[in-house]
This record gives C-alpha cells, sequence and structure tokens, in this order.
C-alpha cells in the first residue's frame, strides 16, 4: 500500500507529460512502469520486481514492459543506445548517466522531470528518486541519451 501512495503522489507531482486530454503517450509510458519499480530491492544482476533490480536492469525491464523492446544489458552498452542528449536538454524518459565506479557509465537512471530521476542504487537499497542537483550526482554525470518509441 505505501508503494502505491507514493507512486500516486509522484504523478501527482511531476510535470504533465504528453498531451493535455490525459491520454497517456508512448513517451509517457516508460515513466510509468519506472514509477511502478519504486521500493523494489536492489540485486545485483536484477532484472525484475520479484527478484530486485540493478541500475541497468531496471532500465531494461522498464523500456521492455512500456515498448516491447529488448535493450542492451549492461551500463556500458545502454549508454550507447538512442541519441546523445545535453544535461540542459534533459527531457522526462530520457537515461542518465554516472560515472560511480572510476569507470564512464558505471550507473544509469531514468529522467523523471524537474531535476529528478529514478534509479536502483546499490546493494541495501531500493529503488528510489533522488536530485540531479545533490553534489554527488553533480560530479558524477556522464551524459544522457534518448530513446524514440518504436514505431510498427
Amino acid at each position: 500500500m505505501r508503494h502505491g501512495v507514493l507512486l500516486l503522489g509522484w504523478l501527482i507531482s511531476l510535470p504533465t507529460w504528453g498531451s493535455n486530454d490525459g491520454v497517456t503517450t508512448d513517451r509517457d509510458r516508460p515513466l510509468i512502469h519506472a514509477l511502478e519499480a519504486l521500493g523494489v530491492q536492489y540485486r545485483y544482476g536484477g532484472r525484475s520486481p520479484e527478484s530486485g533490480f540493478d541500475c541497468s536492469g531496471l532500465i531494461t525491464h522498464v523500456f521492455e514492459r512500456a515498448w516491447g523492446v529488448l535493450l542492451p544489458a549492461g551500463t556500458a552498452a545502454l549508454s550507447k543506445v538512442g541519441m546523445a542528449v545535453k544535461r540542459k536538454e534533459l527531457e522526462p524518459g530520457d537515461l542518465v548517466f554516472y560515472n560511480t565506479r572510476n569507470r564512464p557509465f558505471s550507473h544509469v537512471g531514468i529522467y523523471l522531470g524537474e531535476g529528478r530521476f529514478l534509479h536502483a542504487p546499490r546493494r541495501g537499497a531500493v529503488v528510489r528518486v533522488e536530485s540531479l542537483e545533490t553534489a554527488y550526482w553533480r560530479a558524477r554525470f556522464n551524459g544522457a541519451r534518448r530513446l524514440d518509441p518504436p514505431t510498427f
């Protein structure tokens, strides 16, 4: 129940995505699936809500559920998909990358808007939302990528 309340709170507080008619767009779907993962336990190599998530497992799960696409495993491979985006041009749904292990692109999250991103941070923690502007994340920002919804 607590996660449902958190999800509802975040949905209300986040910027309006897509059109103003209340219809969910293809670009919104990853955000909805990402927010559903709030509170899921971190697990290295984890790729599902049942087993837990690591950072890249969370991203691959979200986009598989949202768009039915299989993204490559691992942060280094994810850092090559889509199109590069400058920090000042971030839009909700963009992937944000960090150097957290003295290695470029060693961590990934999904940008939610208003300077916040969602990620699976580390062992002993849960999927959560943080600010891009905290000193820790600001110093480690490596870049961002934008994925476009598939066209069938």
